[in-house]
């Protein structure tokens, strides 16, 4: 039975599973080499960014922070991994996703889900926020 258009009443907002699959699906997309180079790189999606990591960015509000790279870069880590050395990690915090999508009809649920874990995985391929953005700036005017 399909859902009108005006029935908001029979809707539900993404669940952390649905933002998860949005991540796996975008993972399972990303071209060669990219996706073997990130395919140690665990995936995880949170409600929101833990307050100690919104203070550590000096961020007030945690609808601020949509994702985090938590880890050693490839450009930083050695030959060989550190014994003990926990996995790469990508964290979407569903919640401020939400909120973004909400505000931005310019971009669907999985672009915008997309564009997060693609934007952390540059973290893990060494790149910086400053790179990242000139990179996105060049993408804009070709």
């Amino acid at each position: 039975m399909a859902v009108s258009h005006d029935d908001w009443g029979a809707r539900f907002a993404p669940t952390l599973d649905d933002i998860e699959a949005l991540a796996t699906a975008a993972l399972k997309d990303l071209p060669e080499p990219f996706r073997s180079l990130a395919s140690d790189v665990t995936c995880s999606v949170a409600e929101f960014a833990e307050d100690d990591i919104l203070d550590g960015f000096g961020m007030e509000s945690p609808f601020e922070l949509m994702g985090l790279f938590s880890g050693i870069g490839m450009t930083e880590d050695g030959a060989v991994p550190q014994t003990g050395q926990l996995p790469n990690t990508v964290f979407l915090y569903r919640r401020a996703i939400l909120d973004y999508w909400a505000e931005h009809d310019d971009n669907t649920l999985g672009e915008i889900v997309t564009h997060v874990l693609v934007h952390e995985l540059g973290h893990h391929f060494g790149f910086s926020d400053e790179d990242m953005e000139a990179i996105e700036a060049a993408a804009d005017h070709d």
